[in-house]
């Protein structure tokens, strides 16, 4: 039971996501739809608060010494990678997200659609979307299947 609970956190912290819990979930001997199904929904639980309290949040640590530095890191991150999904709004939030690399994963991607003020429903099922490919992917490759693939990620 254990391995569930961690193979589930860990696909909720930001940077980690699915795509790092994912391969922790199969070395621990989780069958692959359980960890499958067990990542897309932790990895998905952040977004709806993001979505909407992320604005808040930033602009509360703003206001309090030390907090203030990851609020503006926060920012420029999210900045960064606005173009990206901006260009092409809701596909575009939805291959990023997809897109199996550190720093394009749903904690960014809701990040991007927030501070874009993208429709909030659009970007939750863009995210969930794009988490749903990654997962298909990492999922795939941690269990062997695309395995001869992996010298490419």
């Amino acid at each position: 039971m254990i391995k569930y609970l961690y193979t589930f956190f860990i696909s909720m912290l930001p940077i980690v996501e699915l795509r790092g819990a994912i391969p922790v979930g199969a070395a621990s001997g989780l069958p692959w739809y359980i960890n499958y199904l067990l990542c897309c929904v932790g990895n998905m639980l952040p977004v709806p608060v993001i979505l909407f309290f992320v604005e808040y949040v930033l602009n509360f640590m703003k206001k309090i010494r030390h907090l203030d530095k990851i609020a503006y890191w926060v920012e420029e991150k999210a900045e960064k990678y606005k173009g990206q999904v901006t260009k092409y709004a809701t596909w575009g939030l939805l291959l990023f997200v997809a897109v199996p690399l550190p720093g394009t994963g749903a904690w960014t991607g809701s990040l991007v659609a927030a501070f874009i003020k993208m429709n909030k429903k659009t970007a939750f099922l863009s995210v969930l979307g794009g988490v749903l490919i990654a997962g298909v992917i990492i999922t795939l490759i941690s269990y062997g299947v695309l395995g001869f693939l992996s010298f490419l990620l």
